[in-house]
């Protein structure tokens, strides 16, 4: 499984844990976001995310390897998903692993924060009466 992916497909945080776990790690941290049913009281239908893939790879990857740096950290996975996605499925799963916790949860937020500020992902809200894109990315 890669460790930067993007996909049109159904994530899995299971299978993004899987490829971090390691024996030597003590801490293992998964984010993962899901689509949720309702925003700012308007009830949601779906989402969909639109990107563009090379620079959004490039940017997951960068996210990555920055983190490697500032912290000890053996594996981290980013998986973001395309396309429309229902209520209730992942979105995006990031993982991590480190020989302590505290390492692998700042990176793990760290990774997240970074994704939502710096790459070229989209993010619309469809509802019964309309949609908004509500996400700008760079």
């Amino acid at each position: 499984m890669k460790e930067i992916f993007i996909t049109s497909d159904k994530l899995s945080a299971q299978a993004c844990t899987d490829v971090v776990s390691f024996s030597g790690a003590g801490g293992i941290v998964t984010f993962v976001g899901t689509v949720r049913d309702s925003t700012k009281g308007k009830s949601v239908k779906h989402l969909e995310f639109e990107t563009y893939e090379k620079m959004a790879l490039k940017e997951m990857q960068k996210i990555a390897d920055d983190a490697k740096q500032k912290w000890v950290l053996f594996k981290m996975v980013i998986h973001h998903r395309t396309g429309l996605v229902p209520i209730g499925e992942e979105a995006v799963v990031i993982a991590c692993s480190s020989a302590h916790r505290k390492a692998a949860f700042e990176a793990c937020e760290y990774a997240i924060n970074t994704l939502k500020e710096t790459v070229p992902i989209w993010k619309k809200e469809v509802f019964e009466d309309g949609e908004v894109w509500v996400s700008a990315h760079p």
